[in-house]
């Protein structure tokens, strides 16, 4: 089963590639079927079994998606946008994106309120699958230390006053309704000007999006002693006054200094676990009065927690000197 969805990464990933070089004859099942060397059948068998949904209305959904984030970020016209991501008419694509989001996509465009793309999977993701790597490897990297000062922002997020990791935070989240993995990135993906995102072409990309800690007295007592809401959301900039999701919470985060514990880039399916264990000594282990500085423990302090095996992995904890304490 791993590797079947190491299979369906590579589907999503063959199929967002045709759709940015607008390859309309590669986006086919033949073409999937001679990539990964299984039948048509078996891929539209499986991918249905994993995705919940059949390979033909992932596609759909998918060319929506793309045309979404073009509705929002460009001024080309809505013909155009529409015969770019294989549309043959203006009516076509009004009718697609009407059923699909629930409004038609002149009105998006005026309004681009956030809507939760159909096409948010997360095939491969080590913590919701429980499969982080544990072989020994070749993560000989150290851990880079340093202090860096973060100006004011905002952070929209939801939160969780009870869970423990990851995978725990959205077993939780997922009874609430409106609050699932799928819906919140979904959402999430589709708010502009975030302050982590690497500009990728594709319109639900995850990048922008993190999890963090909030010292809330109301929080689970964590392993150091303070009361952490555990988040997931985007930082945006201080001046940001676009859509609110309503099931999201704004938080105006100050201008205030950090510490940042990174490890570079690894092999999450054999190193993950090593990483962590990496970064978890040297925080633990780091000499905070050797600076002049210590943990800021403060109420309404906020931890950042970055995951992404193809930058880094990093801790970014609020800061302040000694002497203020």
């Amino acid at each position: 089963m791993q590797e079947w969805y190491q299979s369906l990464q590579t589907i999503i990933d063959e199929i967002d590639g045709c759709i940015i070089s607008q390859n309309d004859e590669a986006l086919t099942l033949r073409h999937l079927s001679k990539v990964l060397g299984y039948s048509e059948c078996y891929i539209s068998h499986q991918f249905h079994t994993l995705s919940g949904m059949s390979l033909r209305d992932y596609m759909r959904y998918r060319r929506l998606a793309f045309a979404l984030k073009c509705l929002r970020d460009t001024s080309d016209s809505i013909l155009d946008i529409a015969l770019r991501y294989g549309f043959s008419s203006h009516e076509a694509f009004t009718r697609a994106f009407r059923n699909a989001y629930g409004m038609p996509p002149s009105r998006y465009r005026l309004h681009p309120a956030p809507v939760s793309l159909r096409t948010l999977l997360k095939p491969f993701d080590c913590y919701l699958l429980g499969i982080g790597g544990t072989a020994m490897s070749a993560a000989s990297q150290d851990i880079k230390t340093y202090f860096i000062t973060i100006p004011a922002h905002k952070f929209l997020h939801i939160r969780n006053y009870e869970s423990i990791g990851y995978w725990d935070f959205w077993q939780k989240q997922s009874a609430i309704p409106g609050q699932d993995c799928a819906t919140i990135c979904g959402l999430l993906s589709a708010i502009p000007g975030k302050l982590d995102d690497l500009g990728g072409q594709a319109p639900d990309s995850s990048s922008g999006q993190i999890m963090a800690f909030v010292n809330e007295p109301a929080g689970r007592i964590c392993s150091w002693g303070i009361p952490l809401a555990e988040c997931y959301g985007v930082r945006l900039p201080a001046d940001y006054s676009g859509p609110v999701p309503p099931q999201m919470l704004m938080m105006d985060v100050p201008e205030g200094e950090y510490i940042v514990f990174e490890h570079g880039p690894f092999d999450f399916e054999t190193e993950n676990a090593l990483v962590e264990q990496k970064i978890e000594s040297a925080m633990k282990a780091f000499d905070y009065a050797a600076f002049g500085y210590c943990l800021d423990t403060a109420p309404g302090r906020i931890f950042y927690f970055y995951h992404d095996c193809t930058r880094y992995w990093k801790y970014v904890r609020p800061v302040c000197k000694a002497s203020e304490r």
